[in-house]
């Protein structure tokens, strides 16, 4: 069956249809990555968003059990060519089948190279995915451009609290949207994490005495989250030690008084390399976000920054001053990869008053 993704500036590429045939609009983003296409589709991060792979071939592997959250995330998903006869040992099936049991649905066979170029010199833009041969371009037009992925945080919170046992420092993990090895990283540090749904309040997670706190990951704009930025404020105000990824980095700095502004086409893939800018060491790193804080107007009493993106400079980390308080923009759970900056956990562990 023929399948269609179509552009907000009037761009139309034609290709097949994978997974479910429903019609879907999206925010349409690039991932740089070579393998690890199962961590993307399930990485909370992606809901409001189609993902179009820039690798040629996708799912020669099949889809194993490296889920990063209980589903996948996105809206859609576009390859230049999928692989319709996984080989591994730890296959459990095939994409295709994947995106039509969740309904999510897909395009092959489009020219995926051509797709980024526009995405990165017109910057993201929404997209439709259909199967319908008879679309009127007109009417569609209008809708992607009145499209916005609103809070999704509330989409992919956890609705409980879980604990993951442990032996060691009690962290309290505020899950954003956080992929599966945040936790995983910590427990297997020997830390005892649990994971408290976005909305919990500072005055519940503080009444638990832990050890350290944990901002996860997660998706949209991060000033969409406004109650949530002022349960942050209150836990910036405690003594206890926080690090924070990704969106919970810029949740911090949006809590301190900085600001944050959409990227062009934002970092999405495994291989952007960072600068640590105290020790001038590069590190590659994973990565999935559309938005930066601004380092403009930072207050040099609050925060300093601590890593920069080596390819335009953009703002990857921040210390607080005298606080045990650092935050990334970049991955360091990255799960498949790379591993770079791991010892970032080791480093909050430390800050906690144990041992790595």
């Amino acid at each position: 069956m023929k399948a269609f993704l179509i552009l907000e500036d009037g761009t139309v590429f034609a290709g097949t249809s994978i997974g479910s045939t429903r019609e879907v609009i999206s925010e349409i983003v690039f991932n740089t990555s070579m393998t690890g296409y199962l961590e993307v589709m399930t990485d909370p991060s992606y809901a409001g968003q189609a993902v179009v792979m820039t690798y040629p071939l996708i799912g020669n592997y099949g889809i194993t059990p490296d889920m990063e959250s209980e589903k996948p995330w996105v809206d859609g998903y576009i390859v230049r060519e999928l692989s319709r006869l996984p080989s591994n040992f730890r296959c459990e099936g095939t994409i295709q089948d994947f995106l039509a049991k969740y309904d999510i649905p897909g395009v092959a066979g489009i020219d995926t190279r051509a797709l980024t170029k526009i995405l990165r010199e017109k910057g993201t833009m929404n997209g439709m995915i259909t199967t319908d041969e008879n679309y009127n371009i007109e009417e569609i037009l209008p809708r992607l451009k009145e499209y916005r992925t609103g809070n999704v945080v509330d989409k992919v919170t956890c609705k409980e609290k879980t604990v993951l046992k442990g032996k060691g420092k009690k962290v309290a993990l505020l899950d954003l949207g956080a992929k599966n090895n945040i936790a995983k990283s910590l427990n297997k540090r020997g830390c005892e994490v649990t994971v408290y749904p976005a909305h919990t309040t500072a005055e519940e997670i503080l009444g638990t005495n832990p050890d350290g706190i944990m901002l996860s990951n997660g998706p949209g704009d991060p000033k969409e989250c406004g109650a949530i930025i002022e349960e942050i404020r209150k836990l910036y105000h405690s003594d206890i030690p926080i690090f924070a990824i990704c969106l919970g980095h810029q949740l911090m700095a949006l809590a301190t008084g900085a600001d944050t502004h959409k990227l062009k086409y934002g970092h999405r893939g495994g291989n952007h390399p960072v600068k640590d800018l105290k020790t001038n060491r590069v590190y590659i790193s994973s990565q999935n976000h559309g938005y930066v804080v601004d380092t403009d107007n930072l207050d040099e009493n609050i925060a300093r920054p601590a890593f920069i993106n080596v390819n335009d400079g953009t703002n990857e980390g921040l210390e607080y001053i005298g606080k045990n308080i650092f935050t990334v923009q970049f991955h360091p759970e990255a799960c498949p990869g790379p591993q770079d900056s791991a010892y970032l956990f080791d480093r909050f562990i430390e800050m906690m008053g144990g041992t790595k």
